[in-house]
């Protein structure tokens, strides 16, 4: 230790009673943060994790937890309670039939938008497909495009799609493009500025505020969202991102991954969803556009959406409830697999009624800690008679659930805690048979590339069991 620091160290232990004043402190401390995070109300096991990282980084976890801590977001959720009063109303629901009413109701009561139709639903697998579906929509759009994305790098496949919308800008077509500002955060003014110099509209979804100290930061609660709707007629959703590590003909390791593109009354829906968002970052008054989704269609289609502005995990209580309504088959793919004690409850309590019960995962995701965190289930789950797959070389970033013949739920919600809780997801749950068998096709032909998890693999301790145990200590915080 350099001789100056040990002089200062010297002269602070000098000072007067200054081992009771550091002590006083440091109880004052945990008293008052111990007493923010038990009044939060959240799952015993976030907070008593919260409260043990906080007690061994004195002041340091105080940064930690006021830039990353949870949070009860009034303001931003009395915002939202604005921004949707100005909206117009949900567009007109369908009525479900007697075996999926439970399941439309919980939807309904948790997002406030009730099950409607769609009259086309395409999967699309991998960033190729979607990107040459999303360019040739944005081509032919004569009134609008909207856009909300996580993350829309300014490399080739975002420099692609940001000169369709300048274009599409300068023949008179209104664009509006919400960025999350973390996710997102590599964009620049110079990167966008064609697009504002064309008449296009540019908003960031909970930017950073760093300046208003007296203020939390919002670095923790972004929009994961990936919505397009294009002349209210055609519209897009699903995992997939703006960036060339989703598109396998510029990257041989790019994510595999799925997408939807939708038509019919849902996507009234998905337009409702972006200018409630657009409304709540911006603070403009909503636009007045007209529905444009048309008639009822075949597939049975209910928009999920969650987030910290509501209490209830719409999208999490989905996924739980028709994990517990299903009678065949349960077949889960996430790229992060975090599950609360609901969702090990659902997923064991299947596997142990004798229901075939498969959770595909990355063999290695782009977080060693929740990979950690993920395998750290394993043994229960194996145990109940779950089969787990493992998905490589790639990264599998699809984000679906498949359960029986006629129901699946895909969007962008991981099956974890942040997703469930911290993150601003979409989602939709669609009953039909046609669309889940594409589904189980896909996920069968991904099983038969995986690695499947055996109950006597090897497990060293300083390789696999420690760094497991740990990760699920801190897995209330992922």
């Amino acid at each position: 230790m350099p001789d100056g620091l040990i002089d200062l160290w010297r002269d602070l232990l000098s000072i007067d009673h200054i081992k009771f004043l550091l002590a006083a402190g440091w109880i004052a401390y945990l008293l008052g943060l111990g007493m923010m995070i038990v009044l939060q109300k959240r799952h015993p096991a976030a907070t008593i994790s919260w409260l043990i990282s906080l007690a061994a980084l004195p002041y340091l976890g105080f940064l930690i937890y006021y830039f990353l801590g949870p949070q009860k977001i009034q303001r931003q959720r009395l915002r939202r309670v604005r921004a949707r009063a100005a909206l117009p109303p949900p567009p007109p629901g369908m009525e479900p039939d007697a075996e999926t009413i439970e399941l439309a109701r919980l939807g309904q009561a948790s997002t406030g938008l009730p099950p409607n139709t769609a009259t086309s639903v395409t999967l699309l697998v991998d960033g190729a497909a979607k990107y040459e579906q999303l360019l040739a929509a944005v081509d032919a759009a004569t009134a609008h495009i909207h856009l909300e994305y996580y993350i829309f790098l300014p490399d080739r496949t975002g420099q692609a799609l940001l000169d369709r919308l300048v274009e599409r800008a300068r023949a008179g077509v209104t664009v509006r493009l919400l960025l999350d500002a973390v996710g997102s955060g590599k964009v620049s003014r110079r990167f966008l500025r064609p697009l504002l110099e064309a008449g296009g509209e540019v908003a960031w979804f909970h930017p950073m505020r760093l300046r208003w100290f007296w203020k939390r930061p919002w670095l923790n609660l972004r929009t994961h969202r990936k919505i397009v709707v294009i002349d209210g007629k055609v519209a897009f959703t699903g995992g997939i991102n703006i960036t060339d590590e989703q598109d396998e003909r510029l990257r041989a390791d790019a994510y595999r991954d799925l997408h939807l593109r939708l038509e019919g009354e849902v996507v009234d829906t998905l337009q409702l969803v972006f200018i409630e968002d657009w409304v709540y970052a911006t603070g403009q008054p909503p636009p007045k556009l007209p529905r444009g989704g048309g008639g009822p269609g075949p597939v049975s289609a209910q928009v999920l959406v969650s987030g910290p502005d509501t209490s209830w995990e719409p999208i999490h209580r989905l996924h739980v409830g028709a994990i517990h309504a299903a009678q065949r088959r349960v077949w889960l793919m996430t790229p992060y697999f975090v599950p609360g004690e609901a969702a090990m409850m659902a997923l064991t309590s299947a596997a142990l009624g004798g229901l075939d019960v498969r959770l595909l995962v990355p063999k290695l995701s782009d977080s060693r800690l929740v990979t950690y965190a993920a395998r750290s289930y394993f043994d229960a789950l194996l145990a109940a008679g779950v089969r787990i797959y493992e998905y490589g070389p790639r990264m599998l970033h699809s984000k679906a659930l498949l359960c029986d013949d006629d129901l699946a739920i895909l969007g962008s919600a991981n099956f974890d805690h942040r997703s469930f809780r911290l993150n601003f997801e979409i989602s939709v749950l669609f009953r039909d048979r046609d669309l889940v068998a594409s589904l189980a096709e896909l996920i069968e032909a991904e099983c038969g590339s995986c690695q499947l998890v055996r109950n006597d693999r090897d497990r060293p301790l300083w390789r696999s069991r420690l760094p497991e145990a740990l990760a699920r200590v801190v897995s209330p915080l992922l």
